[in-house]
C-alpha cells in the first residue's frame, strides 16, 4: 500500500529546489525590509511543526545574523489580552496552513503594536497571509498527509535563505540545491531505517538527542514519533540530557541520536560514549565513524553536510524512522488518531 506520508517525504528534494529558484527574490526584498527598519528582536509564533521550525530560526537567526530570538507565547495576546510594546521588532507566524487561530491572532496584534511581520505558509490566500506585512511562500503543493513532513523542511528552507539574503550571501539558494542532493543520499538509508524500525517496534517510550541547531530535529522527530506511532517520546539536549534525565538510562532504554559534524559533535561524542556505558540502545544518525561505533543501531548520515543545512538533511531520517515504525506496528501513518490537518487552538 502507497501512504501519503511516505510520497511527500520523497518530494522534499523538488521542494527545497522550487523554493531556492522561485521564492529567493521575495525573500530578498524581505531581508532588505528588515535591515531598513532596524530590527533588533525576534519574536516568533507558531503550533505544533511549525513551533519546531521557530526553534531552528532562533538557533539559526542568533548564530549566523546575531539577532536575538524569542518564542512567542499566543495566550499572553489572544487570552490574557496583555498589549506588548513591539516597535523595533520583527514578529514572525509559522503555520503550514495558514489558518492557526492563536497565531494569526498573535501577528495582527503585532502588527497593530508597531512590530514588522512576516509570515510563513503554504496558503498565500490564507488568515495568516492576509494578516502580516509579508509573505514567504513554501512551494509545497497540497499536502495531504496528517503528518507534516515537506512543509516543515520547506520552512526551514526559506528561514535559511532568509538568514543568508540578511547576510548577504548571494550563493545561498545554489547552496539548498546541495541539501536537496544531501536529502536523495539520506533517502538512500531507508533499507537501513526500516530495519531498525522493525526492531523498535513495540517500543512504548524513548528520547530524541541532539544539542545546538539540531534540538529542533530532535523535537520535530519525537513529535512524528507521538503522532504516528503513539510512542512517547521527549527530545532532550543532550547537554540537559546528562543531568538529571539521565537516570532513565537502562540496559535497552532506547535513544535517538542525532550527531551531524560541526560545533555540537564533541558534545554528542561524549554523551555517545556514556550512552553504551550505560547500556542505552542507541540509534544514532551521523557520517562519523567514531559515533557510529557507539551505536547500538548506526544509522549512516551523507558526509559533507554543513552545519546550518544539517537539520533540513537530518530531520527527513528523522521522518523515515517515524514511517516505518508505524507501519511495523501496523498503524496508518497517514491517519493519526484524534489529529486532523489543521488544527485550532486559541
Amino acid at each position: 500500500m502507497s501512504y501519503l506520508m511516505r510520497t511527500e517525504i520523497g518530494e522534499q528534494p523538488e521542494v527545497l529546489r522550487r523554493i531556492a529558484d522561485e521564492e529567493w527574490r521575495a525573500i530578498q526584498s524581505v531581508a532588505q525590509q528588515i535591515r531598513d527598519q532596524g530590527i533588533h528582536a525576534v519574536f516568533l509564533a507558531a503550533r505544533g511543526t511549525s513551533d519546531n521550525a521557530a526553534a531552528y530560526f532562533k538557533y539559526l537567526f542568533e548564530i549566523q545574523n546575531g539577532l536575538p530570538c524569542g518564542l512567542a507565547a499566543p495566550s499572553v495576546v489572544t487570552l490574557y489580552r496583555a498589549q506588548l510594546n513591539l516597535h523595533g521588532a520583527l514578529v514572525v507566524g509559522i503555520s503550514q496552513s495558514g489558518q492557526a487561530p492563536d497565531v494569526v491572532e498573535y501577528l495582527a496584534h503585532a502588527r497593530a503594536n508597531g512590530a514588522l511581520t512576516l509570515s510563513l505558509t503554504n496558503d498565500p490566500e490564507s488568515p495568516l497571509a492576509s494578516a502580516s506585512h509579508f509573505t514567504l511562500l513554501l512551494r509545497a503543493g497540497a499536502e495531504r498527509s496528517v503528518a507534516a513532513t515537506k512543509t516543515y523542511t520547506g520552512t526551514l528552507a526559506c528561514i535559511y535563505l532568509l538568514s543568508e539574503a540578511l547576510r548577504g550571501q548571494h550563493d545561498a539558494p545554489q547552496r539548498l540545491h546541495h541539501a536537496a542532493a544531501l536529502i536523495e543520499q539520506a533517502l538512500q538509508s531507508e533499507p537501513r531505517v526500516q530495519e531498525i524500525a522493525d526492531r523498535y517496534r513495540y517500543m512504548r517510550e524513548c528520547v530524541a538527542l541532539a544539542r545546538g541547531i539540531n534540538q529542533a530535529t530532535a523535537q520535530e522527530t519525537a513529535l512524528k514519533l507521538i503522532e504516528t506511532c503513539y510512542v512517547m517520546c521527549k527530545a532532550y539536549s543532550v547537554a540537559d540530557f546528562m543531568h538529571g534525565p539521565f537516570a532513565l538510562i537502562e540496559p535497552g532504554f532506547p535513544c535517538l541520536l542525532f550527531a551531524p559534524d560541526g560545533a555540537t559533535f564533541a558534545t554528542a561524542l561524549e554523551s555517545a560514549s556514556k550512552l553504551r556505558a550505560g547500556g542505552a540502545e542507541t540509534v544514532t544518525f551521523a557520517s562519523n565513524e567514531e559515533i557510529l561505533r557507539l551505536a547500538r543501531m548506526p544509522v549512516p548520515m551523507p558526509a559533507g553536510v554543513p552545519e546550518m543545512l544539517s537539520p533540513i538533511v537530518y530531520a527527513v531520517a528523522g521522518q523515515l524512522f517515524a514511517y516505518h515504525l508505524a507501519l511495523a506496528r501496523d498503524l496508518n501513518p497517514d491517519q493519526p488518531r484524534g489529529l486532523q490537518k489543521v488544527t485550532r487552538t486559541l
